[in-house]
């Protein structure tokens, strides 16, 4: 394989193209005839020719909050998103930077093996306002070299501004007031959202707040999960959760929707006794969201927000028109600090099959798969982990258990990097949610997020 054409590799372009594609704040244009896949982190072309053997991937990865020091950011990507994909032996050659509309892009390339394969990985990292976008190419011939370029040539990135406070970009004034955070012991109870939301730890629920909109994650509680009929489990919630706050309230009404995960809706109108201003107050849940309470100053304030009247209802409503109430669970959500890695967290998993003959209908057994994963964290940034599995067929259950020890850091207070996991270092992106009294760590593997769906540990 020819190394030397990664040489023409090394500008990004930064401009515009009527025909590009977007994701997040990057914008592109697709590489035609390659296979296209996007998760939540990142979207990735890949094409392989049968008769050769040869391939090329490229990965474009979402923006995270950076530095102003754009080799440091390259620095710290090679070794988290190049290093964890595959075996480079070698520092990268580092290629001129480039400069345009306040990025500033480094790119660096290295051999790499992989078991019996072996290819160059190319690494673009392009840093700017406050944030840093990744591009890895990993190839084991020069055939897509046209596509490559033409790729990276289409770059350009949406216009950004710098935060006043990291990794905050606010569109509105807030004129909600963000209340004092309750200090539960974690280095960060309040997150500036960049789409002007803002999250704060409080007793019995997450606080989040934009313009003139107050919404309420309450935390689980006795009593506002069964019964499972809609009028009663609404009101039974509304009397738990929201009566204590308010009085005088007027036209009160519930309602749902007749779809997979039924919604629940509590509205109407009542005195805050905290400011004594009548506001209007919709109580929502669907599914695991667990109980949101909507506070607007009227209807027509929260109808600009989400786009729909809740007072209009019916059980026959298209329910996508509640997919921005369930979206608000996603701002439980709080940075990481290497002082929070304390003591042991766990994270427990059971599945079970009940299995039955396609043709007789006899039951066949019991199909169980069940692990356990621990983090025992200690001093100077060390840790311990394990995890144990079991699966298989009752009567016939394997088991497996693996550990490892070392250091771990934390990245730009939403990733945490361990030096041995399997045998190798990994790093995942990383925050709290909260619950009653205790938070929740939430890891999905930085490289391979699969689903999107984190792993959950508590602490013991």
């Amino acid at each position: 394989m020819k190394i030397i054409f990664l040489a023409v590799l090394i500008i990004v372009s930064f401009s515009a193209n009527t025909q590009q594609q977007s994701f997040d704040i990057t914008s592109f244009t697709a590489p035609k005839g390659w296979k296209k896949q996007t998760t939540e982190s990142a979207v990735q072309f890949s094409r392989e020719d049968g008769t050769t053997g040869g391939y090329c991937i490229i990965t474009l990865l979402k923006a995270i909050p950076a530095n102003a020091d754009s080799k440091a950011n390259f620095d710290a990507a090679w070794e988290t998103v190049v290093k964890e994909m595959v075996k480079v032996s070698t520092a990268p050659a580092m290629q001129p930077v480039s400069k345009e509309d306040g990025w500033e892009a480094q790119t660096g390339y290295a051999a790499y093996e992989n078991e019996e394969e072996k290819g160059v990985a190319l690494l673009v990292t392009s840093t700017g306002y406050e944030k840093m976008v990744n591009i890895l190419i990993l190839t084991n011939t020069d055939a897509f070299e046209k596509d490559m370029t033409a790729f990276l040539e289409s770059v350009s990135f949406k216009k950004q501004s710098i935060a006043n406070n990291k990794p905050v970009i606010k569109p509105e004034k807030n004129t909600t007031p963000v209340p004092n955070a309750k200090k539960d012991g974690f280095a960060f109870t309040t997150t500036n959202f960049d789409d002007g939301w803002n999250s704060t730890v409080q007793e019995d629920w997450v606080e989040v707040t934009k313009g003139n909109v107050k919404v309420l994650i309450h935390y689980p509680k006795e009593g506002t999960i069964f019964p499972a009929d809609p009028e009663p489990l609404t009101n039974a919630a509304w009397n738990i959760l929201v009566a204590p706050r308010y009085s005088n309230l007027k036209n009160y009404k519930t309602s749902y929707i007749s779809t997979y995960d039924r919604p629940y809706l509590g509205m109407g109108y009542a005195t805050d006794n905290a400011s004594g201003k009548q506001v209007f107050i919709l109580l929502f849940r669907q599914g695991h969201t667990g109980w949101l309470e909507f506070v607007a100053p009227d209807k027509n304030s929260f109808i600009q927000q989400y786009k729909f009247d809740p007072e209009a209802i019916q059980w026959n409503s298209e329910s996508d028109l509640l997919k921005p109430l369930v979206a608000m669970v996603n701002y439980n959500k709080f940075a990481i600090a290497a002082s929070d890695f304390t003591g042991t967290w766990t994270s427990d998993f059971t599945g079970v099959q009940q299995l039955y003959n396609v043709y007789t209908g006899n039951y066949a057994g019991m199909n169980i798969n069940q692990s356990n994963q621990t983090f025992k964290f200690g001093a100077g940034n060390s840790y311990n982990w394990e995890i144990l599995v079991v699966n298989g067929m009752v009567g016939n259950m394997k088991y497996a258990n693996v550990k490892s020890a070392g250091k771990f850091s934390v990245l730009n207070n939403w990733q945490v990097k361990f030096s041995d996991i399997e045998g190798k270092p990994k790093t995942y992106n990383a925050f709290f949610s909260c619950i009653k009294g205790a938070r929740l760590l939430q890891l999905l593997d930085a490289q391979y997020p699969g689903n999107g769906m984190p792993t959950v540990f508590g602490r013991k």
